[in-house]
């Protein structure tokens, strides 16, 4: 990585900047009072972003102004114990500033940290930004160069990331293609590369969540189980040297083979058919928690693949340990219990979602918990020593796949009514879930949980081949769901009943009683996570744009921000000096031309957004003049959908993710004289356009073409 003057002369008035404003950053307490355990050199470490257990220990103490980990601190509670933003001068919240780091298509899904001064943030791409907290000027940046043909792994669209780990001095990246990297976080350097995919985990896949770091290793799980042969695991490795220390997996292999570690052979005796041959899914793509007090790590298990058990494990039972929060012994690598919310998954009811922990008084004792809203609608909450269920309550009323969680077995009971392999329905929640993985906020004190959910259906039936011979063929290009798609998807919701109506709801959610302190509906069906205050306050970045902050109390809004684009990401805060910062990654805007963006507010600040024009939608080129059958059109509408859409985006289906892939329909003629040799050939692969060679044939391709130029000349005339 190359490094200009201009580049070292910020980096050295960074460092200036952070040893004077060391005497007053957050609370006022010195960044040594941080290493209680004698371990670090605090005068070495100023400014170089060195961070260790200890200092993230007792950071709520010692530096509430400092945001260490991905979820602030060990426990994960994303809730500020700042006091400088209150009820009532929260009206007078500005823009300090912003930095572009994305293009106009990038999703923006990271927690920035702040460590020393120096905000750590990643664009979708996984290139990771050092920038001044105050001012939000470039320190470094490193670029992993990611493969962008690896997109053609991805479940759910192109490039996103969720952020870094700051540790020993060192900022730690998953990346999209699936590499875990170490960068010296004073100078940017790469320190070392691993690649985190191993053949026992069957195919590749991206990494798109933050690494943990803790205990001398970093942790990191992946994703893409629905994309190919998946088999998830997540590997710790020295912090220091990259070596691989452990790896846990989380569904068993080949039984005719030596399993890995002891837990995968009692896993297999849960699962039927052949489900090796599937790869089965379980990667935990999202929550990886330290626990300082159990020396544990707890892992949050994604759903199974294909999605349908009928397809995946016939005849099988709880297929471990999918959907199940798992804890592993941080220095031996082996669990230390397990506990599965969804057994059997069948509907992609992934519990990656953010795990979080804390303290609850439950009949007079203290426990120590672990608190989960996962996708399928219940909010557990678990004895982080031994994984008992202690509570389990619905958090929205539109639950229709179980009627309730059994406390005695701490088993959902499925609602028999329910039941889409033989019935195709409307089922909720949709696989996008109740609730997925945009960050929630726990209050200790009061014991409430802020977070957002919707109520969004999906339906659900049987790969249609599947149904008619008992064969389902997994996909290695596009998504490998198992359930109907295309043409027979439409004809089965035309004789079911009407799609039940779609919301969202923002709410103070108690989990020991189930009930909700408050609870409002929002405008926008998908939004961003949010962050509680001491001071009464409630962030949250929505779809719609506009950062809103919320009365704890109450749950009305009291202030808004339109900030020009969207949000999906999380919102965090940050204080240097007397000045509290809040901060939020806002989606590019592709309608004003406005790229994905770090948006940074404080008290009367003066920064302007930068001035955005509208672009005027483009005009459809000339189409060719082939002619086509509706027999072709049919089928090309449904390998786009099965193929293309999750980049691309659905033509008359609307899409949950942002589209960072260009619109197909607008494509020109000499591209369609080239279509083969781009989608057959990759020659575009650099561009991330990957090729499909093993996964479409000639005619097939020529179906999804007939399709686009049959949409793109309806566009045209309408124009």
């Amino acid at each position: 990585m190359s490094i200009d003057r201009k580049t070292i002369v910020r980096r050295v008035l960074a460092v200036i900047r952070v040893l004077i404003l060391i005497p007053v950053v957050a609370s006022g307490a010195l960044v040594s009072a941080c290493f209680s355990d004698g371990s670090s050199d605090a005068t070495e470490a100023v400014g170089s972003g060195y961070v260790d257990d200890a200092r993230i220990i007792n950071a709520p103490n010692a530096e509430p102004g400092s945001w260490l980990t991905y979820g602030q601190t060990y426990k994960e509670q994303r809730f500020s114990h700042l006091t400088q933003l209150t009820r009532d001068n929260v009206d007078e919240l500005a823009l300090a500033w912003t930095t572009e780091i994305g293009d106009n298509n990038m999703r923006m899904q990271g927690t920035p940290l702040v460590v020393d001064g120096v905000m750590y943030v990643t664009n979708g791409w996984s290139v990771v930004y050092a920038l001044d907290a105050v001012d939000g000027e470039e320190i470094w940046r490193y670029d992993p160069e990611v493969d962008r043909s690896s997109v053609r792994l991805a479940c759910c669209g192109p490039a996103h990331n969720r952020g870094v780990a700051v540790y020993q001095g060192k900022v730690y990246v998953g990346t999209f293609d699936g590499r875990l990297i170490a960068i010296d976080a004073a100078t940017g350097e790469e320190v070392w590369d691993v690649d985190t995919w191993i053949p026992a985990g069957l195919g590749r896949f991206n990494v798109t969540g933050a690494p943990r770091g803790a205990a001398g290793k970093v942790y990191i799980g992946q994703g893409s189980s629905e994309s190919g042969h998946r088999r998830g695991y997540v590997t710790a490795y020295d912090a220091e040297t990259g070596e691989a220390e452990w790896r846990f997996f989380l569904v068993p292999g080949d039984p005719s083979k030596p399993f890995e570690h002891p837990e995968m052979e009692m896993a297999a005796q849960t699962w039927g058919g052949e489900w090796w041959k599937y790869g089965g899914g379980g990667t935990a793509w999202n929550s990886l928690v330290y626990d300082e007090e159990f020396n544990s790590l707890y892992i949050g298990v994604g759903n199974g693949a294909p999605w349908p058990r009928e397809i995946r494990s016939p005849g099988g039972g709880d297929d471990l340990f999918l959907s199940t929060v798992v804890s592993v012994d941080v220095e031996t690598g082996r669990m230390n219990w397990y506990y599965q919310t969804t057994p059997g998954d069948n509907w992609d009811y992934s519990s990656a979602m953010d795990i979080t922990l804390g303290e609850i008084v439950l009949n007079g004792e203290m426990r120590r918990v672990l608190l989960q809203a996962p996708k399928n609608g219940f909010f557990y909450v678990l004895d982080r020593e031994d994984g008992e269920l202690l509570r389990a309550h619905a958090y929205t009323d539109g639950i229709t796949w179980a009627t309730h969680v059994d406390m005695e077995t701490g088993r959902p009971v499925e609602n028999p009514d329910v039941v889409y392999e033989s019935d195709p329905q409307w089922i909720l929640p949709a696989n996008s879930g109740a609730h997925n993985w945009e960050p929630q906020s726990w209050d200790n004190e009061q014991g409430l949980m802020y977070f957002y959910y919707h109520d969004i259906p999906n339906f659900y039936s049987l790969d249609e081949t599947f149904v008619n011979t008992g064969v389902y063929e997994i996909r290695e290009r596009g998504l490998s769901l198992g359930w109907g798609e295309g043409e027979y998807r439409r004809r089965l919701e035309a004789q079911a009943d009407p799609r039940p109506e779609s919301k969202a709801f923002v709410g103070a959610f108690d989990p020991i009683t189930g009930q909700y302190k408050w609870r409002h509906q929002l405008e926008s069906l998908y939004n961003g996570g949010v962050l509680a205050t001491t001071t009464g306050l409630v962030f949250q970045g929505e779809g719609t744009g506009n950062l809103v902050v919320r009365d704890s109390d109450t749950g009305e809004p009291i202030w808004s921000y339109d900030a020009q684009g969207t949000f999906g990401s999380s919102v965090m805060t940050y204080q240097i000096g007397d000045t509290q910062y809040v901060a939020v990654l806002m989606n590019g805007n592709r309608t004003i031309d406005l790229g994905g963006s770090v948006v940074v507010l404080k008290l009367d600040g003066e920064a302007a957004l930068p001035t955005a024009t509208a672009i005027e939608p483009a005009e459809v080129p000339e189409q060719p003049d082939d002619e086509y059958s509706e027999q072709l059109v049919t089928q090309g509408n449904e390998l786009y959908h099965a193929q293309c859409a999750s980049c691309h985006g659905g033509i008359g289906i609307p899409n949950e993710v942002a589209i960072t892939a260009p619109e197909l329909r607008l494509m020109t003629l000499d591209t369609h004289a080239d279509f083969e040799n781009i989608v057959i050939n990759g020659a575009r692969a650099e561009r991330g356009m990957p090729d499909f060679e093993d996964a479409l044939s000639s005619v097939q391709l020529e179906a999804i073409r007939a399709f686009i130029v049959t949409q793109a000349r309806q566009l045209r005339e309408n124009q």
